[in-house]
């Protein structure tokens, strides 16, 4: 494998039944954006079997604030947000890669999309997919990619940033999912920074993008909801662009993050229809992974039960659950079990109360075992 392991295998799941079961790394991806030599942080999640898989590639949003508080908080962003539509691409068979544009995580090469200033998007959007481009060059050349079919998938930023890939038509890329597309959101809903610079953006992207795009918006979006999406939407179709707009079922008090926390099948329909237009697999051929049974906390309140149940169906090992004296919890994620020990313990004392509390589960164990 070509690609330079920051980590090694997090972890390899059984399956239930298929064509055998999934693997998946998290990795530091070289890449050459404008003549410079950077790595972008990966997670890769793939049938664990011989051959080239359609790729997919998946790229992320950007976080509310500014000064301190914005940079803090792009650093902390990791590919393993979006493990549950990683896996439910893979157990399609596709090779799923999750990237960190430059400047969030632990990528390299500064960041370079301010736009939250001037809102300014087209230059913002433009300077997002070079990480886009220049990631699907570097993954073309790997022995488990088709990479005659690529298929991308952005949330919010990401959504954008997908749209920009789509208008410069790269060789291999026969569709993009635009999820829950925007910039520069603020928190009173439907108040983008200049909402009308962004309906201009998406129709100059969409004059030149032949490439097919399926958009996704849930009905409660409270930064980019359906009216605003529906502008969006028909202002890149009159340039000619191929695409279609499914507005989602509302989820939790804002559907904004939908593709990153609601189970991958309340949504996945719209995405198999899609996919079988372009003629690419739609059929689960891996089962879903195998985890660990492990018991509720002893004395779990009933909010904490039904966050024990997530944590354990949550396909991603780097993760830790918390629990308090009083049944209390808090759950954390990271890039590895180690690294999400910290939130936990830190999530379930504020849930609490400032009650004392322990680490009931790391990873698909129990804590100690």
């Amino acid at each position: 494998m070509r690609l330079v392991a920051l980590l090694l295998i997090l972890f390899t799941a059984s399956a239930r039944a298929g064509d055998g079961p999934l693997t998946s790394a998290h990795m530091m991806l070289p890449v050459a954006i404008s003549g410079n030599k950077v790595s972008l942080e990966s997670f890769v999640v793939r049938p664990d079997r011989p051959g080239k898989f359609p790729l997919v590639v998946i790229t992320h949003g950007m976080p509310h604030g500014s000064g301190e508080e914005f940079f803090t908080a792009i650093l902390n962003r990791s590919p393993v947000d979006y493990s549950k539509a990683a896996v439910a691409f893979a157990q399609r068979g596709y090779a799923v890669v999750s990237i960190m544009r430059r400047g969030y995580g632990r990528s390299g090469g500064g960041f370079s999309e301010s736009a939250r200033q001037t809102c300014d998007y087209l230059p913002a959007a433009r300077a997002a997919s070079e990480d886009v481009v220049a990631a699907l060059a570097s993954l073309r050349n790997e022995p488990w990619v088709d990479a005659e079919h690529v298929v991308l998938l952005g949330h919010s930023v990401g959504g954008l940033t997908v749209l920009a890939v789509a208008a410069q038509d790269i060789p291999g890329v026969v569709g993009a999912v635009n999820f829950d597309g925007g910039r520069s959101s603020f928190s009173a809903p439907n108040q983008p920074c200049a909402p009308d610079n962004l309906v201009d953006t998406v129709a100059a992207l969409g004059r030149t993008a032949r490439v097919p795009v399926l958009w996704l918006y849930a009905e409660n979006d409270q930064f980019y909801g359906p009216d605003l999406a529906r502008r969006m939407f028909a202002a890149y179709s009159a340039g000619g662009a191929p695409v279609q707009l499914h507005v989602l079922p509302p989820f939790e008090p804002n559907g904004h993050n939908t593709v990153m926390l609601a189970p991958a099948d309340t949504w996945f329909p719209s995405v198999d229809l899609f996919l079988e237009k372009l003629g690419l697999p739609t059929k689960t051929v891996i089962g879903p992974p195998l985890f660990a049974e492990l018991p509720i906390p002893p004395g779990a309140v009933a909010a904490c039960q039904e966050a024990f149940a997530g944590y354990l169906a949550n396909p991603d090992d780097a993760k830790a659950f918390a629990v308090s004296t009083r049944g209390h919890c808090g759950t954390g994620f990271g890039r590895t079990a180690l690294e999400a020990r910290e939130p936990a313990l830190m999530k379930c004392k504020i849930n609490s109360r400032g009650e004392d509390c322990r680490l009931y589960a790391v990873g698909q164990k129990l804590a100690g075992d």
